[in-house]
């Protein structure tokens, strides 16, 4: 199906996937279908793989050296490929030109489909481009809520950072927030500015911005240290990953600070460090889901023609809150490092 084709039928009988994705997973777990019957007995229900023809999926993130939140993404990918005959591919680069390049890399290799975060959506433009006019068909993930319909991709699966932001900037009011640090650890990423932008919309106390140099976390450490022991009044450090939200904990420690830790996104130590008190609250993405349903996302366009949301409106993951009240709820899958 070309572009052009593929956009009149958008445009004519727009619907949503989710329920066409639940029953080709059915299906492809069906010995009527094609598919591998589960066993009985259940134990490996979930086993079941499609037998689709074999198809080539790229996933080029922008991911940086040693954050975690990826490999959680990597996973619900890797789990969707398992089940839908799917070869995945992955690359990534924190640099946008460079993750411009593995997309071309994908393109070149002539993949089935391309899977792309767009946190800077403006430099992947012309490859996503190229993408289509290769016939190649380009989900979105993560990054660019804003910006994947203008980009032409088919579909979208993540989180509203605005909304996101809006709804940390409530939640710091209801803790008794008056003086918070908002810290992004990567400049010009549009979802990060997105979220603490967000937090300053509904936020009722002072909002700070702190740029940090998230690939260097001795770095990241030192200048959140300097910080609060600059302006002993802040009570909150909200940080934009797991990662960043651990190392604050320890700034706070090493500043004497009497502030507290909340951020976004999950992974099993910051399970454990809500469990323990030492961060109050996390805003959870699902960034497995969104790894998951973006290959299968690919998946059911190749052999169904579905797009998710109509291919109008992006599939949202989150936000959800985690905090003590519901934290061991979610402990257990994110020791496995599926949360």
């Amino acid at each position: 199906m070309d572009r052009s084709s593929h956009t009149r039928s958008r445009r004519i009988a727009p619907f949503v996937a989710v329920a066409a994705a639940a029953a080709l997973t059915l299906a492809g777990c069906s010995s009527s279908s094609g598919g591998k019957k589960a066993e009985e007995g259940g134990a490996d229900a979930s086993a079941g793989k499609a037998s689709t023809p074999r198809m080539t999926v790229a996933l080029v993130t922008h991911q940086s050296p040693g954050d975690t939140f990826w490999d959680i993404v990597r996973k619900g990918a890797e789990a969707a490929a398992a089940k839908d005959n799917v070869k995945l591919v992955y690359s990534a680069d924190p640099n946008a030109g460079n993750q411009a390049n593995l997309v071309q890399n994908a393109i070149d290799q002539k993949v089935d489909g391309i899977a792309v975060t767009l946190a800077k959506p403006d430099a992947l433009k012309g490859v996503i481009a190229k993408a289509e006019k290769a016939g190649i068909p380009v989900v979105g993930l993560n990054s660019g809520v804003s910006d994947w319909k203008d980009l032409g991709l088919l579909e979208f699966f993540g989180q509203d950072e605005n909304v996101a932001g809006e709804a940390f900037g409530k939640k710091l009011n209801e803790v008794g927030a008056k003086n918070a640090v908002c810290v992004i650890q990567e400049q010009g990423n549009i979802g990060l500015t997105q979220r603490c932008d967000g937090v300053k919309k509904t936020f009722k106390g002072k909002l700070q911005v702190l740029n940090v140099n998230g690939t260097d976390m001795p770095s990241v450490k030192s200048t959140i240290t300097a910080k609060l022991k600059q302006d002993s009044s802040i009570d909150y450090v909200a940080t934009l990953g797991a990662p960043f939200a651990l190392t604050a904990v320890q700034s706070v420690e090493e500043a004497g600070s009497k502030a507290k830790v909340a951020t976004f996104d999950l992974n099993k130590q910051l399970t454990s460090a809500i469990q323990n008190g030492d961060i109050t609250f996390a805003v959870d993405q699902q960034p497995y889901l969104q790894g998951y349903l973006a290959i299968d996302g690919l998946w059911l366009y190749k052999n169904n023609g579905n797009y998710s949301g109509g291919g109008e409106q992006p599939v949202l993951t989150g936000p959800a809150f985690v905090d003590k009240s519901n934290v061991d709820k979610v402990a257990d899958f994110a020791a496995k490092g599926t949360r």
